[in-house]
């Protein structure tokens, strides 16, 4: 392939992912956004025109002067993104179209990714049965991403964590191979910063922390405008930052870390402990509903007010609090931002948590940063792994 060619078909790769981040945009502002000359642009908007990837949504609105094209992908075109939520206890399927539209409905299995011994095979018989389910021709999937907890290496497509597999497989390669599709995987927490810098509260900021409140607590950091991996790429294990001093075990083995104060887990077994022991809850006739697992059931509870549940999480928030200022201290961001399943509750954390930073945190160094809850929590992970197809695939 010649240098030409390939220039042109990286420019078409990065319109066509900035269209996808951007909805519509001018041909001025592809331009800038990809540093590539305007003839170029142009050139290359009207040859996926043709192709049917990108249509015109006609003029921008008049503020003085020639109102320029507007462009976007086309949500007629047959090309879709599987996005995977794994989580600690429960994982999520969605199909996207082009322009975020959903083509399949939410999919939900529960699997232990920590103790079941056959949860990879179940992830992946989870993923083909819905890829079947949704009658969708494999031609027109551009790719599989996944989301899941741990030590992710996205560039050889390891997760040091979970999910093992025989002969020293990459876990990407072995998921590639069996479900006959390109698939990428990160880190869960990236991801939801991912999403959060893309399509979220950390939109055109350049230094922002996203905290991922879920079954674990993790930490996506964007540094400059970018996902920040560290040196190999294990940057942001805030979870595990010994801040608890009841010196309970945590998952990594070691005692003390934030999480075993802060996860939905955590809370939902100290919820399930006072309801046992006969304190009163509306927990006690929700957590016999089997069909949704108790962490779920939890912020229901704390949604609607229950004092148990209010109790029990602002105890966590005070605690996520501490982390927070830590955070604060160390990286001077301009914001932070509360993400991932459990923030749906994310109010109700804003208080104890600005308690913690009143506490412990220089008020100078706190006043410059912004705490807000996104607006994508629940879904954060599974934009974010969609996200991930778009700016990896070659098949654009």
């Amino acid at each position: 392939m010649s240098a030409t060619i390939k220039k042109s078909a990286q420019l078409r790769k990065e319109i066509l992912r900035n269209l996808y981040a951007g909805s519509s945009l001018s041909l001025n502002e592809l331009s800038k956004l990809t540093q590539k000359s305007l003839p170029n642009v142009t050139t290359v908007v009207n040859e996926l025109i043709v192709e049917e990837f990108i249509i015109s949504e006609g003029l921008a609105p008049s503020s003085g002067g020639r109102r320029p094209s507007m462009f976007l992908l086309n949500p007629k075109k047959e090309r879709f993104i599987v996005s995977v939520a794994v989580d600690q206890m429960v994982t999520r399927m969605l199909i996207y179209n082009l322009t975020h539209s959903i083509q399949l409905p939410l999919q939900v299995i529960e699997i232990d990714t920590y103790t079941d011994v056959d949860a990879l095979e179940k992830l992946v018989n989870f993923i083909k049965a819905n890829i079947e389910k949704s009658g969708l021709h494999p031609d027109h999937l551009l790719g599989v991403g996944i989301g899941m907890p741990g030590f992710v290496n996205i560039e050889k497509g390891i997760n040091y964590t979970l999910f093992p597999t025989a002969d020293g497989e990459s876990l990407k390669d072995y998921l590639t191979r069996q479900l006959n599709l390109p698939v990428f995987i990160d880190n869960d927490s990236s991801l939801i910063a991912m999403a959060e810098l893309k399509f979220g509260k950390a939109k055109g900021k350049q230094d922002v922390m996203v905290i991922n409140v879920g079954w674990g607590t993790g930490l996506g950091m964007i540094i400059d405008g970018k996902i920040f991996r560290g040196h190999s790429g294990f940057a942001g294990e805030f979870s595990h930052i010994p801040l608890s001093g009841n010196h309970q075990l945590c998952s990594c083995g070691k005692r003390g870390c934030l999480e075993v104060e802060t996860s939905l887990l955590v809370m939902a077994r100290k919820a399930k402990a006072q309801v046992e022991a006969g304190v009163e809850s509306s927990m006690k006739r929700l957590f016999l509903d089997q069909t949704k697992h108790a962490g779920d059931h939890f912020l229901t509870a704390a949604n609607s007010g229950d004092p148990l549940a209010i109790s029990i999480l602002s105890d966590a928030s005070f605690h996520l609090g501490k982390g927070v200022a830590t955070l604060i201290h160390i990286m001077n961001p301009e914001k932070i931002v509360l993400s991932g399943r459990a923030a749906v509750a994310g109010k109700m954390f804003m208080p104890s948590i600005q308690q913690a930073i009143n506490e412990f945190c220089i008020p100078r160094i706190a006043e410059s940063t912004q705490i807000e809850v996104s607006e994508i929590a629940n879904d954060a992970e599974l934009v974010g792994a969609a996200n991930m197809v778009i700016e990896r695939t070659e098949f654009l």
